[in-house]
């Protein structure tokens, strides 16, 4: 735990696609903000807009004239919210929301990290307050005295001393970003949150209520806007997959070529492994796994673990490696196995605990945490 935390800074989710022709929307349904603001230092070449959407939705772009006096302003028309780009002569690019307000934009202009200073737009408001409230925890008292006590602890090796301050840290910053999380429930329908929330600024495990709250708000009001159908789409995957969901089926071969399905080891506390030979921290993780099942096996706890590998070689060798006595499947597909795509798995490792009925209770249970959760629900 060299650093107890990093906080996201803004970047939104997006594939760009530009066009250069000029934006032209019916009238209908549509309204008009402006765009202005001044420029520090003028360099050579263009100011130039750009929409960014997703490339199947193609997007636009044009040009914004500076006056003598160096400013500008700039009428555009929207039908809906989005994320926009303010070039000022590819040397400094600043990302805005544009929405039913105006904006005003002054900035440097020569540098990327020349000054800059966004007013008018409640988005981008809305981010700046919610990252200020996330690094308040990063830069309290409370923070470094525990880095300082953890670093201490790591370098006498006192496991037991550095499990104490990961368990407090977890505690105090969950309660950091619980108030975070109702800061994003009180606010009516925004990309702002939507960007957030989409860059996982809240852990989408730990926090899905928020994530449902927010998209039921959006689905209600902007259901046929196009960034808000990505973000839905990722809120029903995620619904599938959240703590008190039955967990999915998973029928993949073990190394001697029966499918065994993940459903048949129900009536136990089943710890889903998704792991590869070739992954790092997953072989460093196995250990852990190692102990919690060779403490637990006996009061009803197992492990079927799923890997990413391609060769089945290579997995059976790490399988005898790292003394991995439990069930294992795999197709041999990587991150294109028939499991990994069921689960939305992005990275590994990655896990999830169910409960006897085969229901999700915790994910990425690392370390000794998997263990506390399985004193907690098998006893000691």
């Amino acid at each position: 735990m060299k650093q107890l935390i990093q906080f996201l800074l803004l970047g939104f989710v997006w594939l760009l696609s530009c066009s250069s022709s000029t934006k032209e929307i019916p009238p209908q349904g549509s309204w008009t903000i402006t765009l202005k603001g001044k420029v520090g230092f003028p360099q050579q070449g263009q100011i130039v807009i750009q929409e960014m959407k997703n490339v199947a939705e193609g997007g636009w772009q044009d040009t914004i004239q500076l006056k003598s006096n160096y400013t500008f302003s700039k009428k555009i028309t929207l039908k809906e919210p989005g994320y926009y780009r303010l070039n000022f002569y590819n040397k400094q690019v600043i990302n805005l929301i544009l929405d039913k307000s105006d904006v005003e934009v002054n900035a440097d202009g020569n540098s990327a990290q020349g000054f800059v200073q966004i007013t008018g737009s409640p988005d981008m408001d809305i981010i700046t307050k919610a990252q200020s409230m996330m690094r308040a925890f990063e830069s309290s008292a409370e923070f470094q005295k525990l880095n300082q006590d953890f670093a201490v602890a790591q370098q006498a090796k006192n496991e037991a001393k550095m499990f104490e301050l990961q368990q407090t840290y977890m505690q105090l910053a969950k309660a950091n970003n619980d108030k975070v999380a109702d800061y994003f429930k009180s606010l009516p329908p925004s990309l702002a949150v939507l960007n957030l929330l989409q860059n996982n600024s809240l852990d989408p495990d730990q926090y899905f209520e928020t994530y449902a709250i927010v998209a039921d708000k959006l689905r209600k009001d902007w259901g046929n806007y196009t960034h808000v159908k990505t973000f839905i789409e990722k809120v029903d995957k995620l619904k599938k997959l959240a703590v008190g969901q039955p967990a999915p089926e998973i029928a993949l071969p073990n190394p001697e070529g029966q499918v065994v399905k993940l459903s048949s080891l129900r009536g136990q506390y089943v710890l889903v492994d998704f792991w590869a030979k070739w992954c790092g921290p997953c072989r460093k993780e196995n250990p852990n796994v190692v102990k919690a099942f060779k403490r637990f096996k006996e009061k009803g706890f197992t492990v079927y673990g799923v890997s990413l590998d391609r060769n089945k070689e290579d997995w059976v060798q790490a399988i005898a490696q790292d003394g991995l006595t439990w069930t294992h499947v795999s197709d041999l597909k990587y991150f294109q196995s028939e499991a990994a795509r069921t689960y939305d798995i992005n990275g590994i490792p990655y896990s999830l605990l169910l409960d006897k009925e085969g229901k999700i209770i915790a994910k990425n249970l690392r370390g000794p945490a998997l263990e506390a959760k399985l004193e907690e629900v098998l006893g000691k």
